[in-house]
């Protein structure tokens, strides 16, 4: 999910630079299908067995469990692992009537008819944590709704987004160690870059991800549309970038969409990423950079510290900025594709 709504007010951002590096794009042949890994988390049935025992007692419920090591829904108050009841697998269809249940704090997070709800203060019947504008807007029907009907494709004129196709393809090169496995695609809007992933077929199991609950309502609308839609390998959560609700490196590959510069502290959210990423797993992002014609603007530097305070979007002024963000939360082997403004990032945790 991203847009840069608070920044646009302050600075006038052109389709190129003049300096910009520029590249091509192949397109490329039809994805292989992989087979699929089975995902599972452990599972307590919500329907139970009677056994029944000579002479009379009373009766005697089994607990249907099923665990598995590549469970990777967790806690986000205490990042243990999930015990999910009423069904036995997650996916889009199975979330309304499923309980996820914490054993170690407790707590119980629950699924609707679109998505489970994964926040730290889901429940919570007084109590909302407030957020930044940049992470509120995207909460209003109004911009989930326009967010595939126009508000994505300005991008492509505004900062040289190459269009979600080409960044797919162009984004395949670096989940290459991710195929078959799991990935997250974290603030994922309205699921535009989640459905390309799931139809794919290269990932056994695709999470979208996202705090705003009518993004994920209209990824849902979205998939309903689509009769073929796999909806098998595809689960949508809601949740904090800064809290994710996964275990321990156990991820294989997080994708983040013309998000960095809307999340509130993106050290925290590349921080968590990283926590969750299994050694050698794979962080991918897009975003934009204010440099070349920019980096003659008096006070940038020190006006886009306001925005942020005022917005809790940030503004990126170099590649090299992005590559210490990355280096400072543990990620390695940094690499970079421009196209004017637009960048996309690749990083993976260490092995």
């Amino acid at each position: 999910m991203a847009a840069v709504f608070s920044n646009l007010s302050s600075v006038w951002i052109p389709s190129q630079f003049g300096n910009s590096r520029r590249f091509f794009f192949k397109c490329c042949a039809r994805p292989r299908l992989f087979d699929k890994r089975i995902f599972a988390v452990k599972v307590r049935a919500s329907s139970t067995a009677v056994v029944e025992a000579k002479p009379p007692t009373e009766p005697i419920v089994v607990e249907n469990e099923v665990s598995s090591s590549k469970s990777i829904l967790a806690c986000p108050i205490c990042y243990e692992s999930l015990t999910l009841i009423g069904n036995r697998v997650l996916s889009v269809e199975s979330a309304a009537g499923s309980t996820l249940q914490c054993n170690t704090c407790k707590k119980s997070f629950y699924g609707n008819q679109t998505h489970y709800d994964m926040t730290v203060s889901s429940g919570a019947k007084d109590y909302g944590a407030p957020m930044p504008p940049s992470t509120e807007i995207f909460r209003f029907p109004l911009i989930s709704f326009l967010y595939e009907r126009g508000w994505r494709q300005s991008f492509s004129i505004w900062g040289g987004f190459p269009g979600p196709e080409k960044e797919f393809e162009l984004m395949r090169d670096f989940l290459k160690p991710a195929l078959d496995g799991n990935i997250v695609d974290a603030s994922c809007g309205s699921g535009l870059f989640s459905r390309l992933f799931a139809q794919s077929g290269l990932f056994s199991l695709v999470i979208a991800l996202d705090y705003s609950e009518n993004m994920l309502r209209q990824c849902y609308e979205f998939i309903k549309q689509e009769e073929t839609f796999p909806k098998e390998n595809l689960t949508l959560v809601r949740a904090d970038i800064s809290r994710l609700p996964f275990v321990s490196s156990s991820v294989d590959a997080v994708h983040a969409g013309a998000a960095l510069h809307c999340w509130p502290s993106p050290s925290t959210a590349v921080a968590e990423i990283s926590r969750v990423l299994r050694p050698g797993g794979v962080f991918v992002a897009t975003t934009y950079i204010l440099d070349g014609p920019f980096a003659f603007v008096p006070f940038l530097r020190r006006q886009r510290q306001n925005i942020a305070a005022i917005s809790g979007s940030h503004i990126f002024l170099s590649e090299r900025e992005l590559q210490d963000l990355c280096t400072t939360c543990g990620l390695v082997g940094f690499t970079s594709i421009r196209n004017g403004p637009f960048v996309m990032i690749s990083a993976s945790k260490p092995i």
